[in-house]
């Protein structure tokens, strides 16, 4: 490409995320030029209302909202638009040109990468998406080029920032879980709908793609097993942090080997209780991380700011510049790898440990009842206590001493050791059933251990 001619850059949304993208184009023109080797020239920014008021101050006569005719007329097109529809089929319009794309588009590239990638593959185009995931933080690239050649065994990530607020809150500050989310939504944390982020909808689309590029294999989104942080009670937490864990919404995605030899993947999203020496544990507020374990390079933790305009502009912006690079310089653009194509495994593959707090009846013979629950499923105990109703906080005893004291019942909370996910599971529902148990009032998974 001609060096002097400017490198041509439509932008399609100017929320918080687009704004602050606009804004940088403008103010750094000439350090960015330095960087590329020929001048990034915004076009356009193509808005559904051209007359809304913005963020920040911009341009008036940069505003279209024909986002057709912008594209067109473009080398590279930054998406920040959000959903499915249009941004598809804009995207779409742009690789049929042969323009790159630069997206932040999580929803988008966990429901139809592979199609978009392969209609860039066949144009030589480049679509990149470093912001999808984890906002500021560069994890995209670091798992697709500098990791490409190692074996990534597993990825544990904290990739919602909403989420790690609302029960950071309930750890450091003991607030409800009610109580949490409304602050979260005070501080603009949360969306007016928090479904999605306390849900685990956002976080499943992330593992999707993490999986999918960590092991080179397509990873629908619908695979991925999903649990919110919606029955998580302060309860659950306080139990957590006696036991020197702390509960986090985790996506994680792993090679799995089956009893039966096969080797596949599983990604899922679910609170579970990580910990409080483990890195992970120390990523308080709305930050995010991303803890990847590779068989070469060993344990690596990616930290920082998960969302925010100023903070994903970064990202997006990292992704233009290597996009324009590409322009300058010639050849094609960076494709996926996906050609290991492992099974996706169903979550009852796995395995895993539990804590699971229990309350029982308080009469003889009912630890002996419960403990033959846990041998019919295969099941080991790790750790017990057990707490009678009005007993000091320190109150426990072991497997082996006698049941609860009080008329008012026993609460017991019981670490298992490692087992099939479908073992643990079907233990905890005949445990719920059965005739010594008044109920179950948590049950957590325990990942990250050291």
């Amino acid at each position: 490409m001609n060096q002097n001619r400017p490198i041509r850059v439509a932008l399609l949304g100017a929320g918080s995320v687009g704004s602050q993208v606009a804004r940088i184009l403008l103010e750094n023109a000439d350090e960015l030029a330095a960087r590329v080797g020929a001048p990034l020239l915004l076009t356009g920014i193509a808005v559904r209302n051209v007359d809304a008021k913005r963020d920040v101050d911009l341009p008036k006569e940069l505003f279209t909202d024909d986002a057709e005719r912008l594209i067109l007329g473009s080398d590279i097109v930054i998406e920040l638009m959000g959903g499915i529809d249009p941004a598809k089929g804009l995207i779409s319009l742009a690789l049929s040109t042969g323009a790159d794309v630069v997206t932040a588009n999580k929803a988008l590239i966990a429901a139809h990468g592979p199609e978009l990638f392969d209609q860039a593959r066949r144009v030589g185009a480049q679509l990149t998406y470093e912001a999808a995931v984890a906002g500021a933080i560069p994890i995209i690239r670091p798992l697709r080029d500098s990791l490409a050649g190692d074996r990534v065994e597993r990825i544990l990530g904290i990739v919602n920032g909403t989420t790690n607020f609302i029960l950071d809150r309930m750890h450091t500050r003991g607030d409800s879980l009610e109580e949490a989310l409304r602050i979260a939504t005070e501080l603009g944390y949360a969306e007016a709908d928090p479904t999605a982020d306390i849900g685990g909808y956002d976080a499943q689309q992330k593992a999707a793609i993490l999986a999918s590029i960590a092991f080179h294999t397509e990873v629908p989104v619908e695979l991925v097993h999903r649990e919110g942080i919606t029955e998580i009670t302060i309860e659950q937490i306080e139990r957590a942090k006696a036991a020197g864990f702390v509960v986090k919404l985790l996506a994680i995605c792993e090679r799995v080997t089956t009893s039966d030899g096969v080797e596949g993947i599983s990604a899922r999203v679910y609170p579970a209780l990580v910990d409080a020496q483990h890195p992970l544990a120390s990523v308080h507020g709305g930050n995010n991380a991303v803890f990847v374990q590779a068989q070469a390079a060993g344990d690596l933790m990616f930290y920082g700011a998960g969302a925010g305009g100023v903070e994903t502009a970064s990202a997006v912006l990292g992704d233009l510049v290597s996009s324009a690079r590409r322009r300058v310089n010639g050849g094609p653009g960076l494709g996926e790898s996906t050609h290991a194509d492992l099974p996706v495994l169903e979550v009852g593959e796995i395995t895993t440990r539990y804590q699971i707090i229990l309350e029982v009846h308080d009469r003889p013979g009912v630890l002996a009842e419960i403990a033959k629950v846990f041998s019919d499923f295969g099941v080991s105990v790790s750790t017990l206590e057990q707490r009678s109703a009005g007993a000091h906080d320190g109150a426990t005893a072991s497997a082996g001493h006698a049941d609860g004291e009080s008329e008012g019942g026993a609460t017991l909370v019981i670490g298992t050791h490692a087992a099939t996910e479908r073992a643990l599971s079907a233990l905890a529902e005949a445990l719920a059933a059965h005739e010594a148990s008044r109920r179950v009032t948590g049950v957590l998974r325990v990942e990250g251990a050291l």
